[in-house]
């Protein structure tokens, strides 16, 4: 029997892509789901975009829009939506991320096949209008926290949660940068091993013009959690942050 999936997307400012991003959802080969689009304060038209869904009767059952109390960032309305759903699984995509037709179906079969509390997939990197490069990410097996710790491969739009084997708190993001990748880490640090499916089912959208910011921001963003989030001293952040580098360049050939 199919268990219900719920998919949390933040939404800011998402007007000109949030279409292609609801209708990938909608999409998807794998029934139940449920939609959650966490609203942080956009000031463009993403409701406007939203809107033909929310008011289609077909579509309306599964989507809701939730409207977060004032800005404060995708960290804040993935937790907002986390609170909220109710699936056995929880998944999160970013707002201008897309789905392959069958990634929920095949991940949701992968997640039962190996018994895993916490997957996630392959990618593939994508222009400004959501086109596909056929740069793909491969993923491994499985990771556990001292390979994640050195490979950050782990991809937001990618992960998908069992709540019967973990519970909401544990999936919580903290109020830090690269937020992300610290709850994995944390998860994993509890002993949980996160299952790759190595299949690319996701488009990973990228603009041209923030590419150079981002390897800086990236850069100081993992310096920071090996030192302050994990509390690594100098010579293990500096060991952990070769692999990180030379693996983050490899994703990017």
């Amino acid at each position: 029997m199919n268990e219900l999936v719920s998919v949390i997307v933040p939404v800011y400012n998402a007007g000109r892509v949030l279409k292609e991003t609801i209708s990938s959802v909608l999409k998807q080969s794998y029934r139940p789901l449920e939609l959650l689009l966490v609203n942080d304060a956009s000031t463009d038209d993403s409701y406007d975009a939203a809107a033909p869904f929310l008011a289609s009767a077909d579509d309306a059952a599964r989507i809701r829009w939730i409207e977060n109390t004032g800005k404060h960032g995708a960290c804040h309305a993935r937790n907002l939506g986390t609170e909220n759903a109710s699936g056995r699984y929880i998944c999160f995509l970013d707002a201008d991320d897309l789905w392959d037709p069958e990634k929920l179906e095949k991940q949701t079969a992968f997640m039962e096949r190996t018994h895993a509390a916490f997957s996630f997939t392959g990618y593939e990197f994508a222009d400004e209008n959501g086109k596909g490069l056929k740069k793909f990410v491969r993923v491994p097996d499985t990771l556990i926290y001292e390979e994640a710790l050195k490979n950050t491969t782990i991809f937001t739009s990618t992960v998908m949660f069992d709540m019967t084997l973990l519970n909401k708190q544990e999936i919580r993001m903290p109020q830090i940068e690269s937020e992300d990748t610290a709850t994995w880490w944390r998860i994993l640090k509890s002993g949980v091993t996160a299952y790759g499916l190595d299949e690319s089912l996701t488009l990973y959208r990228r603009s041209r013009g923030t590419l150079s910011s981002d390897k800086r921001t990236a850069v100081r963003r993992i310096w920071r959690l090996y030192r302050e989030a994990e509390g690594l001293s100098v010579l293990k952040s500096a060991y952990c942050f070769v692999f990180w580098a030379v693996r983050a360049v490899l994703r990017r050939l």
